[in-house]
């Protein structure tokens, strides 16, 4: 193990109860969820853990309660999952639960709220503006340039992305991501590389660098592709990787961010990182880069679901 990090030592598995292993739901990245929710149940079972899948789109909640769950791990991607919404149902049982809490969740999943966080407190992030019907996009497009890129403020998985490469193409960018949220943001585009970085407790784990074959990170890309190239180490210097992960941190951070997530980030072409949002319920699939990086620091799959379960939120 790389010994810049240091990990707890896991509680026993009889320790943790019975945990419900929440995946699927209803959000747009229902699929994603079965396939990081399988993986952390296999890995749990096989180190002891009383483990149970749990979909809260076919079971109501109440069935956690009534089948004696002490512990939920969630691996609820989107909406219904990650957006402070479990975490209350959650809290309101008094079943603790992996990652942040309700207020983090709610923030992270907000990508414009969370963009107002990090302005108040001079952390850098692309420039941007907020959309709607009524939007003069020419001057938009004066303001911003092109390329840019057009999302809707509450989705995760590049979900109803688009990157815009002429005029032209804006309001038809603005209507696809209207479908998925009232709140769409236009986005500077930022031309040099992409990254992200792991956070498990209080550490920052080795920065990944994400090399997409086709025109950017979006959910083919992430999940359906094996032509995208993930470099770990990822080729920055010391420096800028210490930089990196310290922002990483105190984005985290700010927000209240807590248990583990990760936070994306664009670099220009002088290597200034500039945040781009924070995910606290992670991918966990074969495609997944928490678990890439935690290899890097010396941390099989197993042990870094067991962490991530030993800090589980109490409400």
């Amino acid at each position: 193990m790389n010994n810049q990090y240091l990990f707890p030592h896991s509680l026993p598995p009889a320790q943790h109860g019975k945990v419900a292993v929440l995946c699927g739901g209803r959000s747009a990245e229902r699929e994603i969820s079965l396939k990081s929710g399988a993986a952390v149940l296999t890995a749990l079972l096989k180190s002891g853990v009383n483990a149970q899948p749990f979909d809260p789109a076919e079971q109501d909640l109440h069935k956690l309660l009534e089948d004696g769950f002490q512990r939920a791990f969630i691996a609820l991607h989107g909406r219904f999952g990650e957006d402070g919404t479990m975490q209350g149902a959650l809290e309101l049982m008094n079943i603790p639960y992996t990652g942040s809490g309700v207020l983090a969740s709610a923030l992270a999943m907000d990508k414009w709220r969370s963009k107002l966080v990090w302005q108040a407190a001079r952390l850098p992030i692309p420039a941007y503006e907020m959309l709607d019907a009524a939007s003069d996009l020419a001057a938009i497009v004066k303001r911003l340039g092109l390329p840019l890129f057009i999302k809707p403020a509450n989705e995760g998985s590049s979900v109803g992305i688009s990157k815009v490469k002429e005029a032209s193409e804006l309001q038809a960018a603005y209507a696809e991501a209207a479908k998925h949220d009232k709140l769409v943001i236009a986005e500077a585009f930022i031309s040099g590389g992409e990254y992200t970085v792991a956070i498990l407790g209080e550490q920052a784990l080795p920065v990944i660098k994400i090399e997409p074959a086709n025109e950017f990170y979006d959910y083919e890309a992430k999940y359906l592709r094996n032509d995208t190239r993930y470099l770990c180490p990822s080729g920055l210097s010391q420096e800028n990787e210490a930089e990196m992960q310290r922002l990483a941190l105190q984005s985290f951070a700010l927000i209240g961010g807590a248990g583990w997530g990760r936070v994306d980030f664009l670099t220009d072409e002088t290597g200034q990182p500039f945040l781009l949002e924070i995910n606290t319920v992670p991918g966990m699939t074969d495609h997944s880069l928490v678990p890439m990086a935690a290899r890097q620091a010396g941390m099989s799959f197993e042990q870094l679901v067991l962490t991530i379960l030993d800090l589980t939120h109490v409400g």
